[in-house]
Parts: structure tokens; sequence; C-alpha cells
């Protein structure tokens, strides 16, 4: 190609992604993941999250260009198999930082993720959970009751976040949303807005009567003890967006959306 990336091509499996990867393989020279520079995904939101989530998991991340075939497509461009050069030469860079979940369980396994969008702790029985929100070593709810609660990146915002009433955070605002799903006590909390760099921690209090799962966006722990969510800067994922369809733009102008 006439860019000086070497790319890689990923398609999700959907009939319609194949297709299109049908048509770029024609029309453009790719190498394998393993000797690229940066990849194009074609998908929808959640395949590329997929995408990204192997990077982190190989320690081998690139910059992704992302067209949609999918359903919403919000973190994706507009598919077109025409000047894919030119879109990635005049593409805009955005930073991700994603967060890392810190888990242990009623029997004592230790276990970690990253989350692009979220880590959501949620009720597993139709009881509510109860919760201990600690903030920087301090703790500001003692008891939360709800069906869950969800810490959001500015890019996660618009989704799970923005579901549950939690606020639109801007791309380059280094926060972190604290939002609680359906809370019972205390009724007037709706949740806060932190700094990036904030410690937030989560104690269930009655695990085996009130199980929790905790979710870090694919990726599920059952039946979890505490949780510790924190922002992960050793592995920020860039993602290319066309100029009139910048992501930060797109955060925006949701918050106009009716």
């Amino acid at each position: 190609m006439t860019v000086e990336h070497r790319l890689a091509l990923i398609a999700s499996p959907t009939p319609q992604a194949q297709e299109a990867a049908t048509q770029l393989r024609d029309r453009y020279e790719w190498v394998p993941i393993e000797q690229a520079t940066m990849a194009v995904a074609l998908g929808g939101d959640g395949f590329l999250l997929q995408t990204l989530h192997g990077m982190l998991e190989r320690r081998r991340i690139l910059p992704v260009f992302g067209m949609n075939l999918g359903t919403v497509g919000f973190l994706m461009n507009e598919w077109s198999a025409d000047l894919l050069e030119n879109r990635i030469g005049r593409a805009k860079t955005f930073s991700v930082t994603p967060l890392r979940m810190d888990a242990v369980t009623v029997d004592g396994e230790r276990i970690s993720y990253p989350a692009i969008n979220e880590i959501s702790l949620l009720r597993e029985t139709r009881q509510t959970a109860k919760l201990e929100v600690i903030v920087n070593e301090r703790v500001v709810i003692p008891e939360l009751v709800c069906d869950g609660v969800l810490a959001s990146t500015p890019a996660g915002s618009t989704a799970y976040n923005l579901s549950a009433q939690g606020p639109i955070l801007p791309l380059d605002s280094a926060l972190i949303a604290l939002t609680p799903i359906s809370p019972f006590r205390p009724r007037r909390w709706r949740g806060a807005i932190l700094p990036e760099r904030t410690r937030i921690a989560f104690r269930v209090l009655d695990p085996i009567k009130r199980p929790v799962s905790a979710v870090a966006d694919q990726a599920e722990v059952r039946d979890v003890s505490t949780v510790s969510v924190a922002i992960d800067r050793s592995s920020t994922l860039t993602l290319l967006f066309d100029p009139e369809h910048a992501l930060d733009d797109r955060i925006t102008m949701e918050q106009f959306a009716t």
C-alpha cells in the first residue's frame, strides 16, 4: 500500500463483515497480524472490543482503524472499500486507557482483567446486592443496596453507563464515572465523577446470601468478595477515526440526543 504502515485485516465472522473483507483483500495488500504495524477491523463495537482485548492479552498493541459492519458501531468509522489509504493517512488518533479489575472470590482466588468500557458489579440472584464503596482507601458508602454498580471510562460512558443513567464523559476528560444500577439505598445517591487516578474498591457485604459477579467488559468473575478498580497506564490503546467522525465529537453530540 502507499501508506507507510503494514496493515493487517481482521474481520468479524458475520456474513457482512466477511464479504467486506473479501473486497478489501482483492484491492489492497495485507500482512499477518504478527508483522503488522496497524490493524483494520471490520465488524461492530463488540468485535472491536474483542480485537483490542486480544491485543492486550498478547501484549502487542497496534493502532486500529475500525469500519462498522455491525449494529451500532459507535466506536467505528463508516464502511467503505474506497480510498482506504487516504482515510488512514488523514485519520485522527485517540488514546484510550483501560481500567484494571482485580477481583478476589469468596474462595480466595485472585483474578485480574482489563476493561476498555466499564467494570460492573451485578447481583447474581433475585436479592439485591449489598456493597461497601471505598474511594482512595476511605469508605464513602458503608452500605449500597442495589442491583449493581459500575465504573466507566470516558470511551465507555455512552454504553452501559449511559443506559444506567450515568454521565457522558468527554474522551479527554481523564475522569471515571461511578454509577449505581437501580439503587435502593441510599435513595438519593446517583453516582459520582472521579479523577482517573482515583482508586476504587468494593466489598460485598454478604457474598454468600447475596452473591455478586464482577464483569470487565466481556469477562465475568462470579462470587466475588472484593473488587478493586484503577486506571492501567501501561496498556494505552490507539483508535483511528475519520476526521468528520471523530470519537470526541460523537461523545459530545450524544449529550444532545433525543
